[in-house]
């Protein structure tokens, strides 16, 4: 059997950003850190980070007075800001840069009437907090799709000055299809200057399909709410390669790889590569399988910490 390791894989420069504020408040503040929402969707990364005194809450009326807050790499919204500038946590915002853009996207067209459609999965931590950037106080509105067919259920004036925006961790080919439905309908839409989708999700979804070239089934290492990893799993699908999602080594079956020869392997956006290593050395103790690397676009994105949470 040959490994095959896609390449670019694992962490991307939001994801370590977003843990190394949480370790970082640790280390200055001590424990316990409150964090909203999951920091980053992988379990490993969550149970480490409870473990080192993190305390993980859904909501902010679960956290006590005087408390240092933490938001998710995935963002929050206006309401949950403000509602934790008024009950004077010490914050700070992990929220990736990259959704943060498209905050500021939003913002800008609510501000100016635009009505927004934002393309996203209903329910995802991302999702909620761009849609909560479109403030009660604008003149428009914003609407959630997520599919081609939704475009036409859509009612919004034609006259309407309307804009898009992109969930960041969607699959690149199936927002290419919405644009293009919704440019059809409403000719007069406009987009980011810059695609919404980011950098290491486009490279993560471009390794994946020549990895599905190259291998007879993929496993994909994420957690199952991970978007990312959910969507690398989809593409290698569509490119006819039989695919597994697993949030660690316990997930093997060994039965999945009767009579298979080659298995690719990446990892999701939010998957350590400590994960990737376990899996690749249970399939060497299986099979005696060998290892390769794809070659790919070397990422040297860095994103700079809080200011307070620098040199410590």
């Amino acid at each position: 059997m040959q490994i095959i390791l896609a390449n670019p894989r694992g962490f991307c420069a939001g994801v370590d950003r977003a843990i190394e504020i949480v370790e970082q408040a640790l280390n200055v503040f001590g424990a316990p850190i409150y964090v909203r929402h999951e920091v980053v969707h992988n379990t490993f990364v969550v149970n480490d980070l409870k473990q080192k005194g993190a305390i993980f809450v859904e909501e902010l009326d679960e956290i006590p007075e005087d408390a240092t807050v933490i938001f998710s790499a995935h963002g929050v919204s206006q309401v949950v800001q403000q509602e934790a500038k008024r009950r004077k946590f010490k914050v700070f915002d992990a929220t990736c840069p990259l959704v943060t853009k498209v905050h500021l996207e939003v913002a800008r067209h609510g501000k100016a009437g635009d009505e927004v459609i934002l393309i996203g999965h209903a329910g995802h931590p991302e999702v909620e907090g761009t849609m909560g950037q479109y403030g009660p106080e604008y003149d428009g509105k914003i609407h959630l799709i997520e599919t081609e067919n939704d475009v036409e259920k859509l009612n919004i004036n034609k006259n309407s000055q309307l804009a898009y925006v992109t969930q960041t961790t969607l699959s690149v080919d199936d927002t290419i299809s919405i644009i293009s439905a919704l440019k059809k309908r409403y000719p007069q839409i406009q987009g980011p200057k810059k695609d919404d989708i980011c950098y290491a999700t486009q490279n993560r979804q471009d390794a994946i399909k020549k990895l599905a070239t190259e291998s007879e089934i993929i496993l994909v290492v994420g957690s199952p709410n991970s978007s990312n990893s959910n969507r690398l799993k989809e593409l290698a699908e569509r490119n006819d390669t039989p695919s597994y999602l697993i949030d660690s080594v316990d997930d093997l079956d060994k039965s999945w790889f009767k009579n298979i020869t080659s298995v690719g392997i990446s990892a999701g956006a939010s998957a350590p590569e400590i994960l990737v290593k376990d899996v690749v050395n249970q399939l060497v103790e299986w099979f005696g399988a060998t290892l390769s690397e794809d070659s790919g676009p070397r990422e040297q994105i860095v994103f700079q910490l809080p200011k307070e949470l620098r040199n410590n």
